[in-house]
């Protein structure tokens, strides 16, 4: 992005750079289309089976929450392969980190799903 960019020129320019990176998540990154396609199904879901705006929102969110997590594993992963192919303790750190981040928010996701259409 051009640091001459104001007002909404860099409104356009940051949306265009998010598009791209969105694009570029679910050509390249399985894990990411595959959470896309149940994001697909469980936000429309959300809308019918929450009982209030809240728990619509919190159903819906956590999926959202979800796909923000892949996208900063995904960013991790490409910027520490970017570096080399050999093996460096701090490289396998981040990457092992930015896994257990998905895992976490995965299980948070059907924790808040579970407590909400079971209650």
């Amino acid at each position: 992005m051009k640091n001459t960019d104001k007002g909404v020129a860099r409104l356009i320019s940051a949306a265009r750079y998010s598009r791209q990176g969105l694009l570029a998540a679910y050509r390249q990154e399985a894990a990411f289309r595959q959470e896309v396609w149940l994001a697909a199904v469980l936000i429309p879901a959300a809308i019918f089976l929450g009982d209030t705006w809240l728990e619509t929102v919190a159903l819906a969110g956590s999926v959202v929450l979800l796909l923000i997590v892949e996208l900063l594993n995904s960013g991790i992963e490409a910027a520490v392969d970017r570096m080399g192919d050999e093996y460096h303790e701090l490289s396998g750190r981040a990457k092992d980190m930015g896994s257990a981040a998905v895992l976490l928010t995965l299980l948070l996701t059907a924790m808040v799903w579970a407590a909400i259409l079971l209650n």
